[in-house]
């Protein structure tokens, strides 16, 4: 079964195992293959995350004020900043938020069935993203509300303000809320933390709520986008999960693998570094591409198709080694369960119109996803 997006690193990695790129005037050393993306991800001490705000590619100095915890530190910090919150983020293993996420896909499909016709980035996708971002952090659901008044960017302009100015004034308020009455969320948690035998400060707080609201957005919003597509081009996939409702957990995997929205991540190599040939200098960024690296023919058979029975599936959609994403398992929980119930409920997808999110660079163009998404859904 096909429709992947095309793979702009294919002509370039057979060629190389690195691509030279500029990002907004900085030359950056993309490296393309599965092996050296993950022994590169290991190797923080050649390639170091202790870099504030240039994880990202390009850089986001210019959207937001404070270092993103735990991803842009290295260990020992990293290890024990990542501590403090991962009890939040293995929540979406327990059986009462599996089954608040069952009960959140169901509603989200009675409103588009009922509908006839849905439009799935903005009314199904960012949906079902808030609403079960409220479940993981622990905060009243009614705040999805808000959130999805911010759109598919957390980091947006609105009204003249500074870019992320919107989403630091947010999250500002709701650590003083906590402050004056501590409860059980995400933000009465981090005002209430320790590290290294002192309470976070408010930036470090900030860093971990920036993260925990900008990393976990739009990604997740464009896979559920790129799989409604897919089952729209390949219906014979939705009977191929009505067969076996376990099959849901490989198809996800392999829908992250393919459809993965975030291209890459900086790495700084504090030294001079030769990588794939190249000579990075000190204080210069290489990128991890994982895009590239998910489509890399020498690990995946067929790499430019979609099997949703792969197995293995090394994919590297969640990062590797040491940075591995800490919103993983509710990415994971989110999708599975989509297929699951798409599976249980609808019998076809028809695209009825679409606008492709393109990530355009000098060196590449890339498909990430949809900005809009027309689709008619049918019940069985």
């Amino acid at each position: 079964m096909t429709h992947p997006h095309p793979d702009p690193f294919k002509k370039a990695r057979a060629e190389a195992p690195v691509l030279q790129c500029p990002f907004r005037g900085e030359p950056i050393t993309m490296i393309l293959r599965h092996e050296e993306v993950r022994k590169s991800a290991k190797n923080w001490q050649t390639f170091s995350s202790d870099a504030p705000f240039r994880v990202p590619i390009p850089s986001e100095e210019d959207v937001r004020t404070m270092r993103q915890l735990p991803i842009e530190t290295d260990p020992p910090e990293h290890t024990e900043y990542r501590a403090i919150v991962e009890p939040f983020f293995k929540r979406a293993k327990d059986p009462g938020m599996i089954a608040r996420v069952g009960a959140l896909v169901d509603r989200l499909l009675d409103e588009a069935l009922s509908r006839g016709t849905s439009e799935i980035v903005h009314e199904f996708a960012l949906s079902l993203q808030s609403h079960a971002l409220t479940y993981l952090l622990n905060v009243p659901e009614s705040e999805a509300a808000t959130w999805i008044g911010w759109g598919i960017h957390v980091f947006r302009v609105r009204d003249g303000l500074k870019p992320g100015t919107e989403l630091e004034e947010y999250l500002h308020r709701q650590f003083d809320l906590a402050e004056a009455a501590p409860g059980e969320d995400f933000f009465s948690a981090l005002v209430q933390a320790e590290y290294r035998g002192r309470r976070l400060t408010r930036e470090e707080a900030m860093g971990f709520a920036n993260l925990a609201f900008a990393g976990g957005r739009d990604t997740i919003i464009h896979t559920v986008s790129n799989i409604f597509a897919y089952l729209s081009e390949n219906p014979a996939a939705l009977d191929f999960l009505r067969e076996d409702p376990g099959r849901a957990t490989h198809a996800s995997e392999e829908f992250f693998r393919v459809y993965i929205p975030l291209t890459h991540i900086g790495r700084v190599c504090p030294a001079d570094t030769e990588v794939g040939g190249v000579t990075v200098p000190a204080g210069q960024r290489v990128s991890l591409c994982w895009s590239s690296a998910n489509r890399d023919e020498t690990v995946f058979d067929a790499a430019d198709e979609i099997r949703l029975d792969r197995k293995p599936n090394p994919h590297l959609a969640f990062g590797f080694g040491t940075h591995l994403c800490l919103g993983a398992p509710h990415a994971r929980l989110l999708v599975r369960t989509l297929l699951q119930k798409l599976a249980e409920r609808v019998a076809s997808v028809e695209v009825l119109s679409s606008e492709a999110r393109v990530e355009r660079e000098e060196k590449y163009e890339r498909i990430v996803g949809y900005d809009t998404l027309t689709v008619r859904l049918s019940a069985l």
